[in-house]
């Protein structure tokens, strides 16, 4: 029967309720329940790894700062028209490479496309130069419809000309 009664509750000899039993286990205990498990031991080594270098780089910079900061004011009016030239150099290497691609790419097409190799979007190109051709030939016969109407008024209001 009183294994039965829920208000009884065995205490182990070791357990973290034993007034008895000595810190110094309990203290183990704890450290092993919070310690890493082994899948997580290489993310916890790589996040020290890169929290270190963190800090290694943010003190190396801060004190390169202060030591480099006076030689860096004396000669700020020589370093601002440099980096305006350097900046504008490199935007128009930068635009000039990106044309030049740009200018490859759009003979490759073309070349596939008139040696009949169909690139891509071959099919929306003949459908706007049939649409172009089409819209040609109908403004061609309205302007043919409309200018033989215009020389017909000319001879009736000029009769004699």
């Amino acid at each position: 029967m009183a294994e039965r009664n829920p208000t009884q509750q065995r205490r182990s000899p070791t357990g973290p309720n034993n007034p008895t039993a000595p810190a110094f286990s309990t203290f183990l205990q704890r450290i092993q329940a919070h310690s890493p498990h082994s899948a997580q031991l290489p993310l916890f080594i790589t996040a020290l790894i890169l929290l270190l270098l963190t800090g290694l780089t943010v003190t190396v910079t801060s004190l390169g700062f202060i030591f480099f900061m006076p030689l860096i004011i004396i000669s700020s009016p020589i370093w601002f028209p440099i980096g305006a030239v350097v900046l504008i150099v490199f935007a128009c290497f930068a635009f000039v490479c990106g044309f030049g691609v740009l200018s490859v790419v759009g003979f490759c097409w073309m070349y596939r496309y008139f040696k009949g190799m169909h690139p891509p979007g071959w099919d929306r190109v003949d459908y706007a130069r049939s649409r172009i051709y089409d819209t040609a030939s109908h403004v061609k016969d309205y302007a043919m419809e409309y200018g033989g109407y215009l020389q017909s008024k000319v001879k009736d209001a000029a009769p004699g000309a």
